[in-house]
């Protein structure tokens, strides 16, 4: 098979929905991975402290099922965020044989910069777009989402 037999292969690879939904969806982690990062934060600590926020207390377990991380990650996650005071461990109130994270009032403080660290990223991954534009977009998705 010679080149001249497939010219428009990569193009047309490049103009699948998976493949431009995948490329957003890189620059839009990046563009928020590059803002929360001034809090101290990766992504995946982002994502603890917001589990664990909304969730907590919750047992290191629970916030492996619930993001679907490896459980040693999720050890070495909360051992950052207790580290900086933006989380703490103690005994679950629901079963004492298990220590439970629960988040401080500086990760409250820290998830709340990081909110509007984000909008501001994710404002500037939509910039291109107007308004009703960027509206439409997020219905769409959210559609495939859903499906």
């Amino acid at each position: 098979m010679t080149r001249t037999e497939h010219p428009r292969a990569l193009a047309h690879i490049q103009s699948l929905p998976s493949w431009l939904v995948g490329r957003v969806a890189a620059r839009g982690r990046s563009l928020v991975a590059q803002a929360i990062a001034v809090e101290g934060l990766k992504l995946t600590h982002h994502a603890v402290l917001a589990a664990v926020c909304e969730n907590g207390p919750l047992a290191q377990a629970d916030l492996v099922r619930q993001l679907g991380f490896d459980a040693k990650d999720v050890v070495l996650l909360v051992n950052h965020l207790e580290a900086a005071g933006l989380a703490v461990r103690a005994a679950d109130p629901r079963d004492r044989r298990k220590n439970a994270v629960t988040v401080t009032p500086a990760g409250v403080e820290t998830l709340e910069r990081c909110a509007e660290l984000a909008q501001r990223a994710n404002a500037e991954l939509l910039a291109p777009l107007s308004e009703a534009e960027g509206r439409q977009l997020m219905e769409l998705l959210t559609r495939v989402f859903e499906a």
